[in-house]
């Protein structure tokens, strides 16, 4: 059994709730992260992405959605996006690119083919993880006129012992998000220290457990 784990990402000079991240967990005795997404049915994940967003209809702006490069250029999971961003609308429905080793393979012009395809019905672009693993700003700045988000990971850099790096990457971040007129989303927000330097470089959109921790989204109706 698959459902979905979500956590709330915060507008928190204005006090709002802006969207939801949501991410898939398998049941196997407790709730687990997948060890192999792309196992994962799209006609499961597509469901449960509807049934979250009927459940949230006007009480959000946006659901994120997380895709590797390969999944994202899979024919039948972009039908199956463009029709659910039609189902779910007014919710706008946030794709948050990530770069895996094993997407090496995808060529940049098809990846921009779907970026088209998706931009146009509705779906908009965020590029998960800068400045950690495969995403670092020379590999991904092709992707930012594309984009309407980017998200810093501060949980990444303290897992990779680069914590003093966080400041500076944000202030560098800043600069590019404001070039290109994008959002910035800081995650892994995870006590005062952190709400402060955030409140300090006047960026407002936050994710993490200082918030709220991911919780199993309970479906109202029997399924």
């Amino acid at each position: 059994m698959y459902r979905f784990y979500v956590q709330p990402q915060v507008n928190v000079f204005t006090g709002s709730l802006i969207g939801y991240e949501m991410l898939i967990r398998k049941f196997d005795k407790e709730w687990k992260v997948p060890q192999n997404f792309a196992s994962i049915p799209v006609s499961e994940q597509i469901n449960l992405l509807r049934e979250v967003a009927n459940e949230l209809m006007f009480k959000v702006d946006s659901l994120s959605f997380n895709l590797t490069q390969s999944q994202f250029v899979s024919k039948t999971m972009a039908k199956e996006l463009v029709e659910t961003q039609k189902h779910i609308y007014p919710i706008t429905l946030v794709v948050e690119l990530t770069e895996e080793r094993e997407d090496i393979t995808v060529k940049k012009e098809r990846i921009t083919r779907f970026l088209d395809y998706y931009l146009k019905n509705g779906i908009e672009l965020s590029i998960d993880d800068v400045s950690t693993k495969e995403n670092t700003y020379d590999k991904i700045k092709w992707l930012l006129p594309f984009a309407s988000e980017v998200k810093f990971p501060m949980q990444n850099l303290r897992s990779e012992k680069r914590a003093v790096e966080i400041p500076g990457k944000l202030i560098f971040w800043r600069r590019v998000a404001k070039k290109f007129g994008l959002r910035l989303v800081v995650e892994g927000v995870e006590n005062s220290d952190d709400d402060e330097l955030l409140g300090a470089l006047d960026l407002s959109l936050r994710q993490g457990f200082y918030y709220e921790k991911p919780h199993l989204f309970k479906i109202s109706r029997n399924r």
